[in-house]
């Protein structure tokens, strides 16, 4: 019977970075179609289909989307899609969230958002539009925390971010720690209280025989 552990409580499920292109196809294609009927209501503001999300996949390989994933082994479960500006009638890039129910209230939503706001001010934007489902209370939640100032309209809360300007998860960081975030904090503690361990005692090293 296997008994379980400190280490298995805090060690970090999955990780954080952005897709190639290549990769962006099937994999995000994989993660959208893979969202229940919900979560995929409250992503595309309506129900859609499966052919539908294939070319939805498919453009975004090809338009210059950044996609940033929270990957669990080689699946993603949870993406962060950064569109290019060229794409909007206003030339504001357009960003968008989709988190599969198995790893909600984990934190992840908040770790792909800091990631893609980090990211987007690299690019030199000075402002980004995200436009989420008006029953999607905790993405709206979530949004208004990176200084989105959300109306509603048609269905849907619209709102632009002013990258020029710290949010309130920017000013008070200390104050807002997933769990995402604590696992790999503790990880990365272990990692440095182990080296320092082998440094003292010299394991690990070479001797002369």
């Amino acid at each position: 019977m296997k008994h379980t552990t400190l280490a298995d409580l805090t060690r970090p499920r999955g990780t954080v970075r952005t897709l190639s292109q290549q990769e962006e196809l099937p994999l995000l294609r994989d993660h959208l179609l893979r969202l229940d009927r919900t979560s995929r209501h409250d992503r595309f503001h309506g129900f859609m289909d499966d052919s539908f999300i294939e070319r939805y996949a498919e453009k975004c390989a090809n338009d210059g989307t950044v996609v940033i994933a929270y990957l669990e082994g080689d699946a993603v479960r949870g993406a962060a899609e950064l569109h290019p500006p060229d794409q909007s009638d206003d030339a504001i890039p357009e960003i968008a969230f989709s988190v599969e129910s198995k790893v909600r209230r984990q934190g992840v939503g908040t770790v792909l958002f800091r990631k893609l706001i980090a990211v987007a001010r690299a690019k030199g934007y000075k402002s980004l539009r995200i436009t989420t489902g008006s029953g999607n209370d905790a993405m709206r939640a979530l949004a208004n925390k990176f200084g989105a100032h959300l109306s509603f309209s048609h269905g849907e809360s619209t709102g632009v971010i002013d990258l020029t300007r710290p949010s309130q998860l920017e000013l008070a960081p200390s104050l807002v720690i997933t769990p995402i975030e604590a696992a790999q904090a503790i990880a990365n503690f272990n990692r440095a209280y182990w080296r320092i361990l082998f440094r003292m005692y010299g394991w690990g090293r070479n001797k002369a025989a």
